[in-house]
């Protein structure tokens, strides 16, 4: 047997343990073989899930944190303090700015092209829960865990999904000043709510008419660690004409959607679907590089900019004793831009799956998985989870036979 079909749980030294049978009266002692593989990279988990009552890991822990401002302080003594480098002397960076319409120009497509898609490749999504699956019939496995779960035994109900289902719409506050002060609790209500990748964008310098922002031409001059005053820019010179900045794209109306009409054109407006996502999930995280994002530890909540907001609205677990108040610590790309992991369905003829051959089915995301099956090739960085290179057995005992590492 491969080490490919065995090794769904990507160990390194896996141990196979039998117990001979009895021989002429006689039973020898339990034995152990030890077979060792190479991790094979075509076979990994996902990224871990973390329970509600759980706390979201630092990127970075603190104890390195710690030592690399340690370091900082050690380098720095004795010398001149330097200025601050944009964006935290509240101007922009430039070369930034064309990634950040990039960014939001491919969002715009993505929805759109996912709107087209979802006309030729069916989407269930469950009427109670968040649970989503890429086919014409939904998954068979038991895995609900909404309201009345055990009343409804784990199964869930399969509807027509949208594109909301797919793209999950983070929001964040959107800020005049991205330096400015803390939103207070009060005024949590006052400060519009727009998608946080909008958000990050516009603070990277797309310009948009509805949601102003505050745009500085001189370096702020700081007074302390919190606090600063804007320069005097009244004796600038007007702004030079400058060039047009590039277009922003709208949603196509979802009465105005028109489907691919052959089988090349689905195949086309999947990899190009494919690949606008990977350019707004690359893009953001370059944006995330130089503007910062925050996340709250115990729940979804995104604040776009240096330090989170003071609004206690957390509801996750025991926020009675942290008064509501969100624990901030750096975002990652996934808490900006969720990826949602649906099963992979390794045979479009029989797109059914069996709930007894879980364990041998992968997971991909959902929009990869939409480009997948409308005929797109699959990427290299999500063969890992979808694990194609998996033998699924034919039958539940062909699987029983299968033989698993520990």
């Amino acid at each position: 047997m491969s080490c490919s079909l065995i090794s769904f749980l990507s160990p390194k030294v896996g141990i196979l343990r039998y117990n001979s049978l009895e021989f002429r009266g006689k039973r020898s002692r339990a034995q152990s073989l030890v077979i060792t593989c190479s991790n094979n990279p075509q076979n990994v988990d996902l990224p871990r899930y973390y329970y509600k009552k759980e706390k979201k890991p630092f990127p970075v822990p603190i104890v390195e944190l710690r030592r690399a401002a340690r370091e900082r302080m050690k380098s720095r003594k004795g010398q001149p303090k330097r200025a601050a480098p944009p964006p935290k002397n509240g101007l922009l960076v430039q070369r930034m700015i064309p990634l950040a319409y990039a960014v939001l120009n491919a969002r715009t497509t993505l929805i759109n092209n996912l709107k087209r898609l979802l006309k030729v490749v069916p989407v269930q999504a469950c009427k109670y829960c968040n649970e989503i699956h890429v086919g014409p019939v939904g998954h068979p496995f038991r895995s609900f865990q909404g309201p009345n779960s055990s009343i409804r035994k784990g199964k869930h109900e399969w509807v027509d999904a949208v594109v909301e289902d797919i793209i999950v719409q983070i929001e964040a506050y959107h800020l005049y000043d991205r330096l400015g002060k803390r939103i207070p609790h009060e005024e949590r209500f006052s400060v519009p709510r727009i998608p946080a990748l909008t958000e990050l964008c516009i603070q990277a310098g797309v310009d948009m008419p509805e949601f102003p922002t505050k745009r500085r031409r001189k370096p702020i001059i700081r007074i302390s660690k919190s606090e600063f005053v804007d320069a005097d820019e009244s004796e600038l010179p007007d702004l030079p004409p400058q060039d047009p900045k590039p277009i922003l794209l709208t949603e196509i109306p979802d009465s105005e959607i028109i489907p691919p009409s052959n089988e090349e054109e689905i195949v086309l407006l999947a990899e190009e679907t494919l690949q606008v996502w990977e350019k707004m999930r690359g893009g953001a995280n370059r944006l995330m590089k130089m503007y910062p994002v925050r996340v709250c530890g115990y729940c979804p909540e995104i604040h776009v900019g240096p330090t989170g907001h003071k609004a206690q609205n957390c509801g996750a677990y025991k926020h009675q004793q942290r008064n509501g108040q969100h624990g901030w610590q750096s975002a990652v790309l996934d808490d900006l831009i969720p990826p949602r992991y649906v099963w992979h369905v390794p045979n479009l003829e029989e797109p059914m799956l069996q709930k007894e051959l879980r364990n041998f089915y992968g997971q991909a995301p959902v929009v990869v998985e939409m480009c997948v099956q409308g005929g797109a090739a699959v990427p290299e960085q999500y063969k890992p989870t979808m694990r194609l290179d998996v033998g699924i057995p034919s039958s539940v005992r062909e699987a029983e036979m299968v033989v698993r590492f520990f």
